[in-house]
Formats: structure tokens, sequence, C-alpha cells
């Protein structure tokens, strides 16, 4: 089975221009990424999709493999759709699952994308999966950055929101906060199918992707990670992560990935 990781990256993001390439203790974020995304032995190939030189050539200095896109997608679903097209062609392979790991996630493990592919290599009814993660405080319940989610008893998504779901006003017990954490595993022709979809209603209010599918009826089988990870999306998060990575484990192994 030919599973693909691709991380999304432009330099003209709305909320963090230039994110790819902060510095995160002496090293590019969207390295940080690809390095320990390369050491996931689940992934056949792994390729950054980006319409900035600057990362493309970041990228090749490092070993890695790159995928030029158009500048013009306004969604990473889509570029990495580009992508993906654009590499089978050119290798002549067709892929299999593709795995999008979002490029502001520079505290990804590898695991983390086995523990996203391997239901889907296990059941091949799967069309999508995300990975699931707890949030430990209100304060990250309340971010409108985080992406929060509910779901239903048999694991798939409900209901994707940037507020604090579900309510905590009229419930005076636990209540349980989830997040989705941005590695996204498509079966191919779903992704480009996905990709084909009007976008719908909620996911236009919600700002979130991922409604598009749950409003279609389409299962996405949520898969909880045990490990815990935080994202950037400011350089506030910027700073938090570097202090958090500061003696990561990982760091002592990039080269030799």
């Amino acid at each position: 089975m030919n599973i693909t990781g691709m991380i999304p990256a432009r330099m003209a993001s709305s909320r963090y221009p230039g994110k790819p390439m902060a510095m995160i203790n002496g090293i590019p974020m969207i390295g940080h990424v690809y390095y320990r995304c390369r050491m996931c032995p689940e992934l056949t190939e792994l390729y950054v999709a980006t319409c900035d030189q600057e990362v493309f050539d970041y990228i090749e200095s490092i070993g890695g493999k790159a995928v030029m896109t158009a500048d013009t997608h306004e969604r990473a679903s889509d570029r990495c759709a580009e992508g993906m097209l654009k590499i089978e062609e050119e290798s002549g392979t067709r892929i299999d699952i593709l795995a999008m790991i979002q490029g502001d996630e520079p505290m990804v493990y590898p695991e983390m994308i086995t523990e996203a592919v391997q239901p889907m290599i296990d059941n091949p009814n799967l069309l999508i999966t995300n990975l699931l993660g707890q949030i430990t405080s209100q304060s990250e319940f309340e971010d409108p950055n985080q992406v929060k989610v509910v779901n239903d008893l048999a694991g798939n998504a409900l209901y994707f929101s940037r507020e604090p779901i579900p309510s905590r006003k009229k419930y005076s017990g636990e209540i349980p906060m989830f997040k989705q954490v941005p590695i996204i595993p498509f079966r191919r022709d779903f992704l480009i199918e996905y990709n084909g979809m009007e976008q719908t209603p909620l996911e236009i209010i919600e700002s979130v992707d991922m409604m598009r599918i749950v409003e279609n009826g389409i299962k996405i089988r949520m898969i909880r990670t045990r490990f815990e990870t935080h994202a950037v999306d400011t350089v506030a998060d910027l700073q938090y992560v570097e202090q958090l990575m500061k003696n990561d484990s990982l760091l002592k192994l990039y080269e030799r990935a």
C-alpha cells in the first residue's frame, strides 16, 4: 500500500505570515515537521506541497522532497490534491492513502501518523480519519484557533466548531473536551471527491473544512492520540512551543531520519 505523507505550507498565512520559515530553536518550523514525519515507517514517501520557492528550496536543501502547487488554493486539502496528482504523474505510481499533516504542528510525533493511518489499513471501508486530542484547560477550550469536536458513540465525528462544544452552561458535571489534531489521512479517490464537493452552510459558518464531510453524511472516524502537542497559530504559540521543544528527544535524530 502506497501511503504518502504531504505537508501543505504557504508563506502568505493570514493569521501568521511567513509561518513555515519561522525559527524554532534554530530550525524553520516546516523543517521540524518534515524531519519528524520522515521518521514514520508507515509512509512510503513524504512531500511538502507549497506555492513558495523559499519553502521548496529549503526542503530540498535538507534532502527532502517538495512539490510546487498553485498559489490560488484556499484550503490545505486542495493544495494536497494538486500535489498528489502531480506526484502520481511524475512517478507513474498511484497513491492509495494521502496523509495530510499540517505544517504548523512542529511537535508532531511519527507515531501519530501511524495512529491515524492504521485504522484505514485495517478497515478498507474507512474513507478518512482525524486524530483526536484531549483539551486540558479552559483557555484552550475557548480558543477559536482550536477546532473542537464531539463524537457519536461509535467514535465518528458529530460536529466540529471553533466554539466550545459541548456546552458547559447547562451541565454541572465533567464535560468531555476534545480537539481535532490535524493529521488527516484520505483515501486517494475520496480526497478528489471531497475537493469536488460544494462548500456547505455549516462549513462556512464554523470555518471548519471537515464539516463539509459531516454535512454530506459521510463518516469521519476520530482516533484518540496518546501524544500531546501544541500547534503554532500565533507568535505567542511559537515562543511557547520553542520552550517545550528545548529538550525534545527527537531533535538529535533529525539528520538520521
